[in-house]
């Protein structure tokens, strides 16, 4: 349990919320995940079976040399290959932006799972906001740290524009988590404040 304890203390704090909220024994799916550290440490840390689907064939060969079943997918077409109901979570992390139809990701993570934790930049944290009136040009920051024609970012999403989405599918919000840099900030003014969210979500 000490190595566990050990990853999940160096995760992102967004992916450490994650780990924290993950039932034990938990069947999960980690869409995009990276290289994967979350699902290291839900593995070790809780007894989890974890699959992943990763696009970047590095990030599956440092996750299969780490003992991980990942298979290399797009999330935008191969989540249809899943069952209905097969993982009790989906987790997205820091991918809404790339997808090519969020809505249909979302509706997508709450078919083959139970519930699902959503991660995403904040496009109308004030730093962004301010970046734009002041610049007049897409801003780069620690969440986004590329210029706007080499990123994967396709949609702007904000805190208020996932919330609208989420109603509008019909999905319910269980909970919401929003940080600044590497700590949480409070609900309040969060679609100004947040530079990320993270928001868990059910089918309502």
């Amino acid at each position: 349990m000490a190595e566990g304890v050990d990853r999940v203390d160096t995760l992102r704090p967004d992916l450490a919320v994650i780990a924290a909220h993950v039932p034990e024994g938990a069947r999960v799916l980690d869409v995009g995940c990276g290289d994967g550290a979350l699902m290291a440490a839900l593995r070790d840390g809780k007894r989890v079976d974890a699959r992943g689907i990763e696009i970047d064939p590095e990030c599956v060969e440092r996750c299969v040399a780490r003992g991980l079943s990942v298979v290399q997918g797009d999330a935008d077409r191969d989540l249809t290959f899943y069952p209905d109901g097969a993982f009790d979570v989906a987790i997205l992390s820091q991918t809404l932006q790339t997808a090519a139809r969020p809505d249909r990701m979302l509706a997508e993570l709450l078919r083959v799972g139970e519930r699902a934790f959503v991660s995403f930049p904040n496009f109308a944290y004030w730093r962004m906001r301010w970046a734009l009136m002041r610049r007049g040009r897409m801003p780069v920051t620690r969440h986004l740290p590329v210029s706007w024609y080499e990123t994967a970012n396709i949609h702007h999403v904000t805190v208020k524009d996932f919330e609208a989405l989420a109603a509008g599918l019909d999905i319910g919000i269980e909970n919401r988590w929003f940080f600044t840099a590497d700590r949480e900030v409070g609900v309040g003014g969060a679609n100004w404040r947040a530079e990320y969210a993270l928001f868990e979500v059910r089918r309502a």
